[in-house]
């Protein structure tokens, strides 16, 4: 794969926004959540590339990130704590965001 040139913000952007897609519906409470941490050009640049990769692009290039990029332990407890604020932005869990939000714990843990 090649050299992602993320910044920590477009990184962020990525992940919240793929927690948010994984069940195929943005709700605008996610979006508004995920705006709250980056800015919206940020969003939308990052937006498209979360929804055009398919699922194993979308995780192999989170895993990718952190282990070229050194996450302290409190940067990956935040990111995990933002990622959960999105699921519950509209007040409700669905099984597929439990089993994403799952994968995505073990691979930033």
């Amino acid at each position: 794969m090649k050299n992602l040139e993320w910044t920590k913000k477009e990184f962020e952007a990525y992940v919240l926004l793929y927690a948010a897609h994984c069940n195929f519906f943005e709700s605008k409470e996610e979006e508004n959540y995920i705006l709250s941490r980056v800015d919206k050009k940020t969003f939308h640049k990052i937006h498209t590339e979360v929804v055009i990769d398919s699922d194993e692009n979308n995780l192999n290039k989170i895993q990718q990130y952190l282990s070229e990029n050194n996450y302290s332990q409190n940067e990956k407890e935040a990111l995990i704590r933002d990622i959960k604020n999105v699921f519950f932005a509209d007040g409700t869990v669905d099984v597929l965001e439990k089993k994403v939000f799952g994968i995505l714990k073990k691979i930033i843990d």
